[in-house]
């Protein structure tokens, strides 16, 4: 699983970034994540309002947070 976190660094982008670190631990899920902070590419997958969660190339969530519990079920899927 391939996992993105686009985001300029915000706290938003950085409370996004290690709730997916650790929700991802704590499942057990093979993920490589990496953070994406290049305004471009940002752009690429239609976001105007970070932070944003990309998935194998798909936007599950943007310009907000989801609960620890949604993201382990989105994650999981």
């Amino acid at each position: 699983m391939e996992i993105k976190i686009l985001g300029t660094g915000c706290q938003k982008c950085k409370m996004l970034e290690k709730l997916t670190r650790d929700v991802v631990k704590e499942a057990g899920i093979q993920a490589n994540i990496s953070k994406v902070d290049d305004f471009i590419e940002i752009m690429s997958y239609g976001v105007l309002s970070t932070p944003a969660l990309v998935v194998d190339g798909k936007l599950i969530v943007k310009g907000r947070i989801p609960s620890s519990s949604e993201l382990k079920s989105l994650l999981s899927q």
